[in-house]
């Protein structure tokens, strides 16, 4: 068990989501950055459907309340157990009633915390992700216990870790496919797509990220289509919004553009103000 000391901004119980119930509106959800959230599960030699806690801006200080091993993957987050700095993305053994806690942020905006096992809350529509209209919590609450599975062999440490390299947190390339709708822009829209910087503006959360460089739009809306994470929509005003793990499942809006998986991965890890620009793969 692990008991919620500190909550921190914004932390949430996530694995890969809720596949399948979008015919009932219901999002996937999931964790934002699948790359860093399957190096700390792989690195513990978890099931990469494994739920962990996805911490947003750290902040959060948890309190083992017994023996078992863990990785921090994702952001960095300056992490200390019992006050004693700890490395990104390697085992660590964690025994009971060692305090784990984040402190000033090096990079990134979302870390994993992953435990032997994984996360074992409730299951909700074959998924243990929060999502406030599905569990009863969007994100874990101040002394709530966590349940994770109990150790009873003796832990050893394999010395495993991983280096990531830093292109996923700083990257300004984000590549992309053709939407549905993208054959509607002129060639001045394309180039103003393309050759332009954009940056994300203060309204971004894990349902989506909405932009604040337009593209001056005349494009009629659609009939409301499917959407996905990773989808990005040119709205009336000319404004993009980029969909993300708690996006809508429908949209009325041109969908020009679909990211790769890798994009939505990388721009997880971006926030207020961060820039970069649309790479059209082949």
């Amino acid at each position: 068990m692990i008991k919620v000391l500190k909550a921190g901004f914004y932390s949430s119980i996530q694995d890969k989501g809720r596949i399948g119930f979008a015919s009932l509106g219901v999002p996937i959800s999931g964790v934002m950055d699948t790359y860093s959230a399957n190096i700390a599960n792989s690195i513990l030699g978890n099931s990469l459907d494994a739920a962990l806690i996805e911490i947003t801006f750290g902040g959060a200080k948890l309190e083992f309340l017994s023996d078992t091993v863990i990785c921090i993957s994702g952001g960095n987050f300056s992490p200390k157990i019992n006050n004693q700095s700890v490395l990104l993305n390697t085992r660590i053994i964690i025994s009971k009633n060692d305090v784990l806690s984040f402190g000033s942020v090096h990079f990134g905006v979302r870390c994993y915390l992953a435990v032997l096992g994984g996360f074992k809350t409730e299951i909700k529509l074959k998924s243990r992700s929060f999502y406030q209209k599905i569990t009863e919590n969007n994100v874990i609450q101040k002394n709530e216990i966590l349940p994770i599975d109990e150790i009873t062999h003796k832990l050893v440490s394999s010395n495993t870790s991983v280096k990531v390299l830093k292109s996923h947190f700083n990257i300004r390339h984000i590549q992309c496919y053709k939407g549905p709708e993208f054959d509607l822009l002129n060639d001045t829209q394309k180039q103003l797509l393309f050759n332009n910087l954009f940056s994300i503006s203060n309204d971004n959360n894990r349902m989506g990220y909405r932009l604040r460089e337009s593209i001056k739009n005349e494009l009629p809306q659609i009939l409301t289509s499917a959407v996905l994470p990773g989808t990005i929509q040119l709205t009336p005003s000319g404004k993009l919004i980029i969909l993300m793990r708690d996006c809508q499942v429908t949209g009325g809006y041109p969908r020009i553009l679909q990211l790769k998986e890798s994009a939505i991965n990388q721009l997880a890890q971006k926030t207020t103000n961060d820039s970069f620009n649309f790479v059209l793969e082949a």
